[in-house]
């Protein structure tokens, strides 16, 4: 067995899949790489087979009709033979320095028999305007480099949650959730890290920045205007994200654990206003307001918290353009911020 899998979903990704698997290789024979060419119309199969032919030990190319993300997501996790799981997206990197300290520390975890479930590390927006850097770390929330537990984790600011650049699952716990990312779609990242987070109880923060976001091209997912045109898919996300646990199930788990489900369900749900009302049309109000009532016929309890016991009572009363303006207003503030999608 393998000590990780990075799953490298790519479609159409020629100009920087190599610069991807360059870095995973560091890993070294402990590591598989499984390349997911998504039905890619440029050379990215060709570049997937050339890098199986040199490394059959370490590199898979796997070829599937497109999908979307996510669908690359899942089968790489299909198909995954490491004890830990790790998605790195192939217009992204990994730091080599970074690497050799987290493999250092899964062998020296694995050598003794005191794995984590999840390890944590930090991640780099690399911004294409004007080559600045933004790094997300969890230092001031979470214990630094030993083993703890849901409720030693510190609570975090409405804009700071896990992404999943930052996370690296134990691939049997990960497939023992169930989960299984909606295809052609966009924003399944906050999927993949809602539903799993029940499962894994053992924590560990590795403060390194390994990996390396590259945003700010307008082709992007998380660019304004596409995020704006693609309303409906992060409505799909949300519903998904609200049926996987009802309230009930959220009040079995631990209270550090309890609160930040709440605390991501919130977040996302301020992006999903966000998405819907930055624009009018008939389309989306159905879309929008069909969410809540599915959730309402659902668990009433998750909806009233939602709904009036949160930050999002701010908005909830408010016309649809006016939230909408309030929202947009909010969301251009917070890429000012960290420079997301700038």
């Amino acid at each position: 067995m393998k000590l990780i899998t990075f799953a490298v979903p790519s479609y159409n990704s020629e100009g920087y899949l190599s610069k991807c698997v360059d870095s995973l290789l560091a890993a070294g024979e402990e590591a598989e790489i499984i390349i997911v060419n998504d039905g890619s119309k440029d050379r990215t199969g060709e570049i997937a087979d050339d890098y199986a032919r040199r490394y059959p030990t370490i590199v898979r190319a796997v070829h599937k009709e497109n999908g979307g993300h996510g669908s690359g997501v899942n089968k790489g996790l299909e198909l995954a033979t490491g004890l830990y799981y790790k998605v790195v997206d192939s217009d992204d990197w990994l730091d080599e320095a970074a690497l050799k300290k987290l493999m250092d520390t899964l062998r020296a975890h694995v050598a003794e028999g005191v794995e984590a479930d999840m390890y944590i590390v930090n991640f780099i927006y690399d911004h294409v305007s004007d080559g600045t850097q933004y790094v997300t770390e969890y230092s001031k929330k979470l214990p630094v480099e030993r083993f703890f537990g849901w409720n030693e984790m510190k609570p975090f600011r409405l804009w700071k949650v896990f992404m999943m650049h930052s996370l690296i699952h134990k691939t049997e716990a990960l497939r023992r959730c169930g989960i299984r990312l909606p295809e052609h779609t966009f924003y399944v990242d906050n999927i993949y890290v809602y539903q799993p987070l029940p499962y894994m109880e053992k924590l560990y923060y590795l403060n390194v920045d390994l990996y390396h976001y590259f945003i700010g091209r307008s082709d992007q997912s998380v660019s304004i205007d596409n995020m704006v045109k693609r309303y409906d898919q992060q409505i799909r996300v949300m519903r998904q994200m609200l049926a996987a646990y009802s309230t009930e199930d959220l009040k079995k788990m631990p209270k550090g654990l309890r609160k930040h489900q709440y605390h991501d369900l919130m977040a996302i749900l301020m992006n999903t206003v966000f998405f819907s009302t930055a624009k009018d049309s008939p389309e989306r109000r159905e879309a929008y307001n069909g969410m809540w009532k599915e959730l309402k016929e659902r668990d009433k309890k998750l909806y009233r918290k939602l709904k009036y016991r949160t930050l999002y009572v701010l908005l909830a009363f408010l016309p649809w353009k006016l939230k909408g303006w309030v929202t947009t207003m909010s969301y251009k503030f917070l890429c000012k911020h960290v420079k997301l999608g700038q």
